[in-house]
């Protein structure tokens, strides 16, 4: 029995070390990046593969950076910020939170676009639905397992799918490979955007404190929990650069997307040029998959956040706010007139300045507060790389400010 017991307990361990993994790699692909691939792609062609490579490199560093740190100190991000610099833990929880409304929005609208293509549904409805369903996966009784399976099985299926329609649009390859190191054109506000839609927000904390909730901290736990993290970051980096390949072949063909329309849904326009009415009906189903899953992530993610306004937040009360946060998200996003689309590439802007406050403190933790890293050595490349992003991250945020707003404003 008590090996029986071990091998369950072993057993549920690598689910729970799974689940973390793609819950923040589909929170990371989820319906902003596919929404803003698409756009993007549509105006910068090939050279927007630079921004992709841009978004994978940051992504490594900064999650790297935090799973690391969440691991061997054991506290989730808002202690850790409070122990770098009193009282920025509550900074960070509220832009967490407020951000991941924001990106909750934009994860209903991307849901609701996802069963528009896939059924015909009306946009707005398709959102209802989409987040009555994240309602019933939270309000099962066994919800923490729920989760991290149907997320398991919902991003295999995203992978798979988005694999087909690459392949069918037979995108210039070579072209793409040139101009991902050597860019015609580089756009600081775009790889802001498609970074925050990636790793910005509550995405940059999904994975980590998930792995906390499974009770897989501790420095013990450091080296299983890099390479899963390693071996995530590396899975979704792939799955973003062929979802780039698959649009990338339907902008070089001649065709024209609609980025700019009110109900314009880019990436649904590029898979149905590329595979026809099958292609549209496998974006649908890919769109909602990672709508879903990310309206799981953000709200769960968000609310772990609620600690650090009263510490005895029990996990019943925390349960009955992230249904909450789910409807607050809903009532938002039907009461905004704002198109899906255009939702879908601001937050992914604003959510990508918030990262670099966030990422600040945390390096300030791995370089300065060795009582928190418990004495644990933390690797000088990792501390170095994190700085360069850190830096860069601030930088794009400022100058991308103006261009990231102007996306709710378009011109007439």
């Amino acid at each position: 029995m008590a090996n029986a017991s071990a091998a369950d307990v072993t057993r549920s361990r690598r689910t729970s070390l799974i689940g973390a993994v793609f819950l923040m790699a589909t929170s990371a692909v989820g319906p902003g990046f596919i929404t803003q691939t698409a756009t993007f792609t549509s105006m910068m062609g090939a050279a927007f593969a630079f921004g992709i490579l841009a978004s994978i490199v940051i992504d490594l560093v900064v999650q790297l950076n935090i799973w690391r740190v969440v691991t061997v100190t054991g506290l989730r991000a808002h202690e850790i910020a409070n122990a770098a610099l009193p009282g920025s833990g509550y900074l960070l929880a509220m832009l967490v939170m407020v951000g991941g409304l924001t990106f909750n929005v934009g994860n209903i609208a991307g849901a609701g676009l996802g069963l528009n293509a896939l059924m015909g549904l009306d946009t707005t409805w398709g959102g209802l639905v989409s987040a009555l369903v994240a309602v019933g996966i939270f309000s099962s009784r066994r919800a923490g397992i729920a989760i991290d399976r149907i997320i398991i099985v919902l991003g295999v299926l995203m992978l798979a799918m988005t694999l087909f329609v690459a392949l069918v649009s037979q995108p210039p390859i070579g072209e793409a490979l040139r101009q991902t190191v050597m860019p015609d054109t580089i756009d600081f506000a775009t790889i802001t955007t498609i970074v925050g839609g990636t790793v910005g927000g509550y995405i940059t904390y999904a994975g980590a404190h998930r792995v906390l909730d499974r009770g897989l901290g501790g420095v013990e736990n450091i080296e299983t929990v890099s390479g899963a993290a390693l071996r995530g970051i590396l899975v979704t980096g792939l799955m973003r650069y062929i979802l780039f390949l698959a649009i990338l072949g339907v902008v070089a063909s001649g065709v024209v997307i609609d980025v700019s329309g009110h109900n314009a849904n880019p990436a649904a326009q590029a898979f149905q040029a590329s595979a026809g009415e099958l292609g549209l009906r496998i974006f649908g189903l890919i769109l909602w998959a990672a709508g879903i899953t990310s309206i799981i992530g953000a709200a769960y993610t968000s609310m772990t956040f609620l600690s650090a306004f009263h510490p005895a937040i029990t996990e019943s009360l925390r349960h009955r706010a992230t249904l909450i946060f789910i409807a607050v998200s809903l009532i938002a996003f039907l009461s905004l007139g704002t198109p899906p689309a255009a939702m879908l590439v601001f937050v992914g802007g604003f959510n990508g300045l918030i990262l670099p406050v966030g990422l600040t403190l945390f390096l300030y933790v791995a370089w300065r507060r060795n009582d928190l890293m418990h004495g644990y050595p933390y690797p000088r490349w990792l501390l170095l790389s994190g700085v360069v992003v850190c830096l860069l991250t601030w930088y794009m945020g400022y100058t991308s400010i103006g261009p990231i707003f102007a996306f709710l404003t378009p011109a007439a």
